[in-house]
């Protein structure tokens, strides 16, 4: 008697994908995050932290040897010698011409958290984006509070003056994820209420921390959602976190390897240029949602 994922492909088509060609996807895919990946690597052996790009793999928890790990995505069959390597990695399954990664192989058990993040990312970008938060959140976190979060990096600003520019300015975070790092004085300064049962309804795509965790939707569901798409998100959730901490009241001037100058968000031309980085980054968001939704579909139709 037939299996259900055989049962469906004899319905179904699936991708088929030469050696030459997985291999080379399978290579670029290693090669373009490795300029992430290997300093990070290197830091942690030797004890070191760096306040902006560690982020992306401790708050993040996709280990650094999955996300090097390339994947063609649901319903593709990787053919030809060297193609039995995948079949160790969980979703693979052994096929007369090489391994397959069949969508209808997905874990009953996850499904219904792959529906509700569907719903999530749908209703994100069905909502407009708002752009007037200014890259307040960070301020937020450290204000009239003893500890910061980045004890090693000093802040740009006296405490007591940053205390008073956060108490003269509009803060309307959306963000639970950001809001729940609210220092408790905080708080009650936010027009909003975040919550994590209300995602959905509060989320929306001008936020940078809803375009940056478009990362986490692309592994939570690997490898179904293909390599090149996660580490488009990665790329993104890159170079909104760098947007980040330079919007924050870090003085970032020490580090090396970017050109690390403050975006001013106390002047009102550095809000301004903080308001232009968030559509940018919505730009950019808004097609890697979209072939989220594509890819997620594919998995939750099956």
């Amino acid at each position: 008697m037939e299996t259900r994922s055989n049962a469906l492909r004899s319905l179904r088509g699936f991708r088929r994908l030469a050696p030459a060609e997985w291999r080379e996807r399978e290579e670029r895919h290693a090669a373009r995050l490795r300029p992430w990946t290997e300093p990070h690597l290197r830091r942690r052996s030797l004890g070191e932290t760096h306040p902006v790009y560690d982020f992306l793999f401790d708050y993040y928890s996709h280990p650094v040897a999955k996300l090097l790990r390339w994947s063609p995505g649901a319903d593709a069959l990787l053919t030809g010698e060297g193609s039995a390597k995948f079949l160790s990695q969980p979703g693979y399954r052994a096929d007369p011409e090489g391994a397959l990664l069949d969508g209808a192989a997905f874990p009953e058990g996850r499904r219904e958290s792959l529906r509700w993040a569907l719903d999530f990312l749908k209703a994100t970008a069905g909502r407009p984006a708002q752009f007037s938060c200014h890259g307040l959140h960070e301020w937020a976190m450290v204000y009239r509070s003893p500890e910061v979060r980045h004890g090693r990096v000093p802040l740009r600003l006296a405490p007591e003056a940053l205390a008073v520019f956060v108490e003269g300015q509009t803060l309307c975070c959306s963000h639970y994820d950001a809001f729940r790092f609210f220092t408790p004085e905080a708080r009650p300064l936010n027009r909003l209420t975040p919550e994590k049962h209300r995602q959905t309804e509060l989320d929306q795509p001008g936020c940078l921390h809803v375009n940056m965790d478009l990362y986490k939707w692309a592994y939570k569901f690997s490898p179904w959602i293909s390599g090149e798409l996660t580490a488009d998100c990665f790329e993104l959730a890159a170079a909104a976190r760098e947007i980040d901490m330079r919007a924050s009241p870090y003085d970032l001037s020490d580090l090396s390897g970017l050109e690390w100058s403050p975006i001013a968000i106390e002047t009102e031309a550095g809000r301004e240029h903080y308001a232009q980085c968030q559509r940018d980054l919505a730009e950019r968001g808004r097609p890697l949602r979209e072939r989220l939704i594509a890819e997620m579909e594919a998995i939750a139709s099956v």
